[in-house]
């Protein structure tokens, strides 16, 4: 199979796409509700889309084509709401956040969709410990070749996405002492991690038709990389993000991506090198094992300093990109708390240590993912 051409899109305009939790509400483990909540939400007219995930108690929300982030929030407002309500029919919760904190990956059942059947025989048990809930969202490029540039420009401020977005603590019941454990579950597909280096598409295309010919994969759907180009919209995606366990602040992160792109597109502020790379995995471990007291290597200068640092100062960097995007705010909440070293990560651990029972704190992220917040 050959790669398809890149097709068009207006450049810095965001789609964001929710991997979300289904709980009951007798212990808010994962419930297999899946379907049920399909059915109710194919009624519902709506932006975007409502569709099923891997596992059966796994659903995906996405925004249409947004320009701002206020725009994404403004769609995935009425989305939740409805989702909410659905939720409540069945006696039911829906949760944000990259993990489900005590559920048993065992007890998962594939969704039946011909490809998550394909994976499952593929991936065997990993394809239940894919049990994980992840934000994308995907950055409109003005075309092909400027697309693999905001890539690998983009892959610098991996660590700053994870940081920002951690909310995976738990897993299996257990501390994982990591902030984002969600990745690591990613880690253990063997096309994952980061993308070629190659800025041109022809080049691109070279790479994707070699890997076709060995048989191992057949479209951009089979790479999991941490971003990805999506040729079918114009568009890169950024994967990394652990969901959030609130639509305001996932908004807030398309700002972030949107305004940064902003910012290499009109300024070129740097350019990529495969030598970025040698400090990639170390930058990204610390992100996803410390959140924001992580170490941050530059890899243009080798300088070590602490991540909520870097984030500060890319935030002065980009604000009048922010501005012009209508992300100002979107920056300021979350330069707030990254000032303050809070993420989602923190906020789970905080009522755990207050409450001691992670069903209480799996029914206290529900109040939050629906706006009432316990």
């Amino acid at each position: 199979m050959s790669l398809e051409d890149f097709h068009h899109s207006e450049p810095l305009t965001l789609g964001v796409e929710l991997e979300l939790q289904l709980v009951n509400t007798h212990d808010y483990d994962l419930a297999p509700y899946a379907e049920d909540m399909l059915r109710l939400m194919h009624k519902v007219p709506l932006p975007g889309s409502v569709v099923p995930e891997m596992t059966n108690s796994m659903i995906e929300i996405s925004t249409g084509i947004c320009h701002s982030a206020s725009e994404v929030l403004g769609q995935l407002s009425p989305i939740r709401d409805a989702l909410v309500k659905s939720a409540d029919k069945l006696n039911i919760a829906v949760v944000g956040g990259g993990t489900h904190p005590f559920q048993q990956w065992h007890e998962r059942r594939i969704y039946d969709k011909p490809r998550f059947q394909e994976l499952s025989q593929l991936y065997g048990y990993l394809s239940k410990q894919f049990t994980i809930f992840g934000q994308h969202v995907h950055i409109g490029c003005p075309d092909a070749d400027a697309a693999l540039l905001m890539l690998h420009r983009m892959s610098r401020y991996i660590p700053h996405f994870i940081a920002l977005s951690a909310s995976s603590p738990y897993v299996q019941g257990q501390d994982t002492a990591f902030d984002s454990a969600r990745l690591n579950s990613v880690f253990a597909f063997p096309l994952s991690g980061r993308a070629p280096f190659a800025l041109t598409w022809a080049d691109f295309t070279a790479y994707f038709n070699k890997m076709a010919r060995t048989g191992v994969v057949k479209s951009m759907k089979d790479f999991y990389w941490d971003i990805r180009p999506k040729p079918e919209f114009g568009t890169i995606e950024i994967r990394v993000f652990d969901t959030p366990l609130t639509i305001e602040r996932a908004a807030a992160l398309a700002g972030f991506v949107q305004s940064l792109g902003a910012w290499f597109l009109t300024e070129q502020p740097f350019m990529p090198q495969e030598d970025d790379y040698l400090v990639y995995t170390y930058n990204r471990f610390q992100a996803c094992r410390f959140g924001m007291d992580a170490v941050y290597v530059d890899p243009a200068t080798g300088s070590h300093m602490p991540l909520r640092d870097h984030i500060r100062m890319t935030m002065d960097q980009i604000a009048s990109h922010a501005a012009m995007q209508g992300a100002a705010n979107a920056l300021h909440m979350l330069r707030t708390e990254a000032e303050a070293g809070q993420n989602d990560a923190r906020w789970l651990r905080q009522r755990q240590s207050e409450e001691q029972l992670l069903a209480e704190v799996s029914r206290q992220a529900a109040q939050r993912f629906r706006g009432t917040p316990a």
